[in-house]
């Protein structure tokens, strides 16, 4: 098992995350491909769009499969300028993970959670690695990264 896996489920363990750690042979690393590895729509999806502020904090917006980030949108809801895409080698050092494998939750990071997302129940994210994703409901979600819920998708 990667040591990506290994470190997300230890987190959930420790924390008492309510969450299901699910790994596949194949990647996940498109919402498209994750959908078929777990035989589910795109919609149930969210993804982790992974910021630097000015001061090379990390934001972690997370929003539907389906949509995209508004950057000026994360500048508005934390007051802060504009921030800017990280570079995979920014969210590897960061957040521990690779980029295409990053949990919405498990890292030090401000994390932003699109209204929408908070529509749904349950959702998958990354869940660590590249062919590994986490199955969680969306207040579970909430309370394992004490994010923000703010509309940020374009």
């Amino acid at each position: 098992m990667p040591i990506h896996n290994a470190k997300i489920q230890q987190y959930i363990k420790e924390n008492n995350i309510h969450a299901e750690h699910l790994v596949f042979s194949n990647s996940c690393h498109s919402v498209a491909d994750a959908a078929k590895a777990v035989d589910a729509s795109p919609e149930e999806f969210v993804k982790n769009i992974c910021f630097v502020d000015s001061t090379n904090n990390l934001i972690v917006a997370i929003v539907k499969g389906e949509d995209k980030v508004d950057a000026n949108k994360i500048a508005f809801a934390l007051k802060i300028q504009k921030p800017r895409i990280a570079t995979p080698e920014q969210i590897l050092e960061k957040t521990g993970y690779p980029c295409g494998g990053t949990p919405s939750f498990g890292y030090d990071a401000v994390f932003l959670v699109d209204t929408r997302v908070m529509e749904k129940e349950m959702v998958y994210t990354g869940g660590g690695s590249v062919t590994s994703l986490i199955k969680v409901s969306t207040n579970e979600l909430l309370k394992a990264n004490k994010g923000k819920v703010a509309e940020i998708r374009k």
